[in-house]
């Protein structure tokens, strides 16, 4: 469990009206990706496309993308809230409504959004409701951040095709958001590809080892 910053055993999301104000201008990040060199805010090449996940604490997640061939850039930051340019410290507060996300940029060429649907699937355990392991709060939760609607298919389709194989595997409901991207907040720079610097660090996936079938039918890019 990561030992610092505020950490709440919150169930529920907050109502927009009780989230924190936030700030106006955005937070101070890294300029490039440690690893694969590219810029953290672009611009990035118009082939490219952009997926965009929470799997519990993005420092593991984001290497588990980065590492992926046909990946080109992973930004660790916060979405799927209300707070405009939060911290960290507001974000694990419970109060801002995100939740700890990876951006993903990828080259369709090389890597399907479908792979990275895989990844995403087989390397947490989305059955937890609020939590990852003893990551506990409404910024753990599983979600998926859909930036259109031939992404958003993909997910539904492989989200019924992994419950199914869960249910044989005598495992429990899926609690994946599927919702559509809005604002994304980059996370400070100590968190930007945080296992690069400090290997061996924590790193809280939690998997339920049970393999996301292929060839779902559906496709984004």
């Amino acid at each position: 469990m990561k030992t610092f910053g505020v950490l709440t055993a919150q169930n529920e999301l907050v109502r927009p009206e009780d989230a924190l104000p936030g700030r106006d201008r955005p937070i101070e990040t890294a300029e490039r990706h440690a690893v694969l060199g590219t810029p953290l805010r672009g611009p990035w090449p118009d082939a490219w496309r952009l997926a965009t996940f929470g799997m519990g604490c993005f420092w593991g997640a984001e290497e588990l993308f980065w590492k992926t061939p046909g990946v080109r850039c992973t930004v660790a930051g916060y979405a799927g809230g209300y707070t405009p340019n939060p911290t960290y410290t507001e974000v694990c507060s419970g109060l801002t409504g995100h939740a700890e996300v990876v951006r993903v940029v990828y080259d369709p060429a090389e890597v399907g959004y479908e792979t990275l649907l895989r990844l995403f699937w087989e390397n947490h355990d989305p059955t937890q409701v609020m939590r990852q392991g003893a990551d506990i709060g409404s910024q753990y939760r599983s979600i998926i951040l859909v930036h259109d609607a031939e992404q958003r298919a993909a997910a539904l389709a492989s989200r019924d095709a992994y419950q199914r194989a869960l249910t044989a595997a005598g495992k429990g409901r899926i609690a994946t958001q599927i919702v559509e991207a809005g604002r994304f907040y980059h996370a400070e720079a100590y968190h930007q590809q945080y296992l690069h610097h400090n290997p061996g660090g924590y790193c809280g996936l939690v998997r339920t080892g049970v393999r996301c079938p292929e060839g779902l039918g559906v496709s984004a890019g």
